[in-house]
């Protein structure tokens, strides 16, 4: 039996799915999204293919870390210059930029190649409880 490859379909219908995130834990959540950006149990799921749903998480700076997290987690950034490195804890980066951990922590979880980026674009984080795409009705995930 040949292995059929699935091709990319012009008119595939991507699905939307939207999440509260309201009091859930960080990682938790980022592992959910994650999978449902990838959606690796999909019937034509092909890893390099670009089949993937959008995701829209609602009150995405209102997530939560357990213990010590919050002051303990430190997130790096580097300029390539040599001492320039600066370390922002996560309540020092959730003043600054309220959705960035939420972010950070799927992308960690996404593939490392050239697929990433357009993963990520259909990921839309919202500040409130609502959002802007009611016309697409997007289905909605309990966790």
């Amino acid at each position: 039996m040949k292995t059929i490859n699935p091709t990319q379909l012009v008119n595939t219908s991507r699905k939307w799915y939207l999440i509260d995130a309201e009091g859930k834990n960080l990682w938790r959540l980022a592992t959910k999204v994650a999978v449902l950006l990838k959606w690796k149990s999909k019937v034509d799921f092909a890893p390099h293919l670009d089949n993937w749903d959008y995701v829209v998480v609602l009150n995405a700076w209102k997530v939560a870390v357990t213990w010590n997290k919050a002051e303990d987690k430190l997130y790096h950034t580097h300029s390539w210059f040599i001492g320039w490195i600066k370390e922002v804890n996560f309540n020092t980066l959730k003043e600054k930029k309220p959705t960035e951990a939420l972010k950070l922590a799927i992308s960690w979880m996404l593939p490392k190649n050239k697929l990433r980026d357009g993963m990520l674009s259909r990921l839309k984080l919202e500040l409130g409880s609502t959002h802007k795409y009611e016309a697409q009705q997007p289905v909605t995930i309990e966790l």
